[in-house]
């Protein structure tokens, strides 16, 4: 039975794939209420804490939205890329993945995008070598995001396996391992592909004259106002330092956490704070929080873990015993091969957080050691493998050039290699590293 219900979480996956967004949710709540009914087997536990921290951290981060706020951060990151020309295919992705580390979803990179086109453009650097990397960097730094839903998955997993795992043991491992992946990623990436004046294609359709003028946009975002400056310098600082408050109170949350209190849920009422304290110091209005691009997206993440996670546990906890004695065997002796199967699941699954809220408990239950766990973190990254994430997506569209692009064959398409290079090297370096310090 337990490959027949994979079959059907398999077929949910796929189809959610079909549709996208919030289908996996919707799907996956689907399955649970054919595994209840057809099935006869009883739920499993939805992950609401991981939901919870979610719905915090994209609270706070759509106030900073609305407030002007990420547009000031993408603001200074492309002052910098302007200033720097020269140096866009390391300093593009590194800003994408600042980005996300500051505030806690990939979703922040579309605003960089034609900013890091323009400048390579204009610079005459193949477009292709910062974009494409662009959008793998704004993926890896989740696990390296002390406000990501990944890490809350880590840190509520490990407190319902009664294990003492603070953020700072994380963080540790993920920011330094996937620095190192996205900086040989950016290595390789500075010589990919032909210059745009060696490249024959692309100056073929020079001789186009509308694909010329299309090369470049004349058009320049109206300047802010005074007070919508602001505003934003106001809704960003409180945030910054409402980030550094969660990391001070992970460092010492035994010192300063009333007795019972675990860290996760300190993660929740601190994120939800920050936003209160932004909304009370900038006054902005509760409508333009939620109608934000981070809001939507924040809100949607919820929804698939919420229904395609508590299928995957459903199933797993009715096949624990099963999967346990199948595949005890290999990973007692090979730990590090279930980075594997996190890459594998990702590919389908896009999503970090759903990722490990699947894997995790199963990596737990099958006796994997804490470090291991901790230091293969970034191969729950893998959905780059199909060209068809919308960061993706939108990188194809704004290289003007068409250097970025899906390959004839589908999978030769620019995102592959840097994705394997990056999340291939950052899972190494942690694993070894968070072998050595802990």
């Amino acid at each position: 039975m337990f490959y027949i219900h994979m079959l059907l979480l398999l077929a949910v996956i796929f189809v959610g794939i079909r549709h996208g967004g919030i289908a996996f949710g919707l799907l996956g709540g689907l399955g649970v209420s054919v595994l209840a009914f057809v099935f006869g087997i009883a739920p499993g536990t939805p992950p609401v804490s991981v939901m919870l921290i979610i719905l915090a951290v994209v609270a706070a981060s759509a106030t900073l939205e609305a407030t002007g706020g990420l547009k000031l951060l993408v603001t200074f990151a492309e002052k910098l890329l302007r200033k720097h020309p020269e140096h866009i295919v390391f300093l593009g992705p590194l800003c994408t993945y600042s980005l996300t580390v500051l505030v806690g979803t990939g979703h922040s990179v579309y605003p960089l995008l034609p900013v890091i086109y323009d400048v390579s453009y204009k610079k005459g650097i193949r477009p292709e070598r910062p974009l494409a990397m662009a959008t793998v960097a704004s993926q890896m730094g989740i696990t390296a995001s002390p406000i990501a839903a990944a890490a809350a998955v880590v840190l509520a997993t490990a407190v319902d396996n009664n294990l003492d795992i603070n953020l700072i043991d994380v963080l540790m491992v993920t920011i330094p391992a996937t620095l190192t992946g996205l900086l040989l990623a950016c290595t390789w990436s500075l010589k990919r592909g032909k210059d745009l004046d060696k490249d024959e294609q692309f100056q073929a359709r020079l001789t186009d004259e509308e694909f010329r003028e299309a090369l470049t946009d004349p058009t320049t975002d109206a300047e802010q106002t005074p007070q919508a400056k602001s505003t934003a310098k106001k809704g960003l600082i409180v945030f910054l330092l409402g980030i550094l408050a969660v990391i001070m109170v992970a460092m010492f949350s035994k010192q300063v956490l009333p007795d019972g209190v675990k860290m996760s849920v300190a993660i929740q009422f601190m994120m939800l704070s920050v936003g209160g304290l932004i909304l009370l110091a900038t006054n902005i209005s509760p409508k333009k929080i939620v109608t934000s691009n981070v809001f939507t997206a924040g809100m949607t993440a919820v929804i698939i873990i919420f229904g395609i996670a508590w299928m995957s546990d459903t199933i797993i906890e009715h096949h624990k015993t099963f999967l346990v004695s199948a595949v005890s065997d290999i990973v007692s002796v090979y730990p590090w091969t279930f980075a594997i199967a996190m890459f594998v699941s990702s590919i389908f699954l896009k999503s970090q957080a759903a990722v490990l809220t699947i894997m995790l408990p199963l990596g737990f239950s099958l006796g994997i050691p804490a470090p291991v766990l901790i230091g293969v973190l970034p191969a729950c990254y893998a959905y780059f493998f199909f060209p068809f994430y919308p960061s993706d997506l939108a990188a194809i569209s704004f290289d003007r050039t068409g250097t970025t692009h899906i390959g004839k064959y589908v999978l030769n398409h620019s995102f592959i290699i840097p994705g394997f290079i990056g999340v291939g090297s950052a899972t190494v370096v942690g694993y070894f590293l968070s072998m050595a310090i802990n």
